[in-house]
């Protein structure tokens, strides 16, 4: 389904579902995008995860309840999704600043959050640089580790930041050796959609090198044909910002290419990420679209 259409879909999906089992992999299925490209460009496009956004709209729904109506609270807790009148009330309080008590007797206080108006940019500004390549199947080895959608923006950097403590890293690339930290890779084949593996890894070079010594996961990438971005400044900013125009700009107004596969990939090269001209790439696999 073309980008633009699947998020106006998935707003208007979970608004008529807001009150049941709305999750992230059942909007992503009903729009036919793989859960983990789905969470990515949902968030980069509107700023907030699936889960977040539904969470954000129950609780103004449900001040809106409490202001209206004479529900207790123990109603509105299992109304909009909470298992006790604990965990809701400290939800809204967080939401709202605001008690439910003391919202029914300041209801001017109320926050506001209502549904998303998906907007993307077609034109774009400077051109982005990117080739597309075919590849042959390729090894690499890594720290992997698991994550769910919910908390992997926040978690991933800490990731990195725990790898470079425990290998004292600093934040000059060092492409020498085994290489690790020459790719971020997300795997999200055969994990059911609710979870992904995350690895830190380098090109797999077989037996004799510090990889074997090292006890790290071995991954085979399979041959894939892939949109390869080129990025150019400091990270983590750059490559975010990068990432924010991929699914704003380059993949709505795309009319030859298509997500082939749940793999990406971002490829550090060496040199000082901190540098502006430090150099980086964004890999997406990619296919043909289909007419339908």
């Amino acid at each position: 389904m073309e980008w633009k259409k699947a998020l106006k879909e998935s707003v208007d999906y979970i608004e008529k579902h807001l009150l049941s089992d709305c999750t992230m992999e059942k909007v992503a299925e009903h729009v036919h995008i793989s859960p983990f490209y789905f969470q990515k460009a949902f968030k980069m496009i509107t700023g907030y995860t699936i889960g977040e956004y539904v969470r954000n709209r129950r609780l103004y729904l449900a001040a809106l309840d409490l202001i209206k109506t004479e529900k207790k609270v123990i109603e509105l807790a299992y109304r909009y999704g909470y298992d006790t009148p604990e965990s809701f009330t400290k939800a809204f309080g967080r939401f709202h600043g605001l008690s439910p008590m003391q919202m029914k007797k300041q209801p001017y206080k109320i926050k506001p959050f209502l549904p998303l108006k998906i907007s993307i940019s077609v034109k774009g500004g400077n051109q982005m640089e990117y080739r597309i390549e075919s590849m042959e199947a390729f090894e690499v080895t890594g720290i992997g580790r698991m994550f769910s959608y919910e908390e992997a923006f926040d978690k991933i950097p800490l990731f990195w930041n725990t790898w470079k403590s425990q290998y004292n890293c600093t934040e000059e690339v060092d492409l020498s050796g085994d290489n690790i930290g020459k790719y971020g890779i997300s795997i999200d084949e055969g994990f059911n959609g609710k979870y992904f593996c995350y690895l830190i890894a380098g090109d797999y070079k077989g037996k004799g090198n510090l990889i074997q010594e090292s006890r790290l996961k071995v991954v085979m990438i399979p041959a894939l044909t892939w949109a390869k971005f080129r990025c150019i400044g400091p990270i983590p900013e750059a490559l975010q910002a990068l990432n924010t125009r991929i699914f704003n700009e380059w993949f709505p107004k795309n009319v030859d290419y298509e997500i082939a596969s749940e793999y990406n990939i971002e490829l550090y090269e060496e040199g000082n990420i901190n540098n502006s001209n430090y150099r980086s790439e964004i890999w997406i696999p990619v296919k043909k679209r289909v007419e339908k």
